[in-house]
């Protein structure tokens, strides 16, 4: 099955696997694990239409329709600095996204990858300098397996 998406779709996509996230108190790759290839397939394909209702409602949706249960995780509590917000961070992994597609047979694919890579860890402790780096640095890093010095 083939779905049509945009860089914007999957930003969108991004943001809210990062919202779920936080509101549930789970890693970005828990949400992940939560979504069937077909249903990462299906959000790319309505993010056109979820991207105009509220996080909120959409995040709600999420949980119930794919059991996503309440977790520890919390990078918030924790962090000394400002917060990013959710669409920064959602930024961050539609860039990383976008620039290894290549490395993969197709988006689904990609976005399972680099979720549950070692550096979607990174991006997450907003205690480090990972998630504002330069994109290709994150990149370069995602490919080697580690952080680059």
């Amino acid at each position: 099955m083939t779905v049509q998406w945009n860089k914007d779709d999957l930003f969108f996509v991004c943001s809210m696997i990062e919202y779920v996230a936080r509101k549930t108190h789970n890693k970005t790759k828990d949400i992940v694990e939560k979504l069937s290839d077909k249903a990462l397939l299906h959000q790319l394909k309505v993010a056109s239409v979820n991207h105009c209702l509220s996080f909120e409602q959409v995040c709600d949706e999420w949980i119930e329709e794919y059991g996503i249960s309440e977790g520890s995780f919390d990078n918030i509590t924790t962090c000394r600095y400002n917060v990013p917000s959710v669409t920064a961070i959602g930024r961050v992994y539609q860039i990383l996204i976008l620039d290894v597609m290549e490395l993969y047979e197709n988006v689904v694919e990609a976005i399972k990858h680099v979720f549950n890579s070692f550096i979607s860890e990174e991006i997450s402790d907003f205690n480090s300098n990972v998630y504002y780096s330069n994109p290709d640095y994150i990149k370069c890093s995602f490919e080697a397996g580690m952080l680059l010095d």
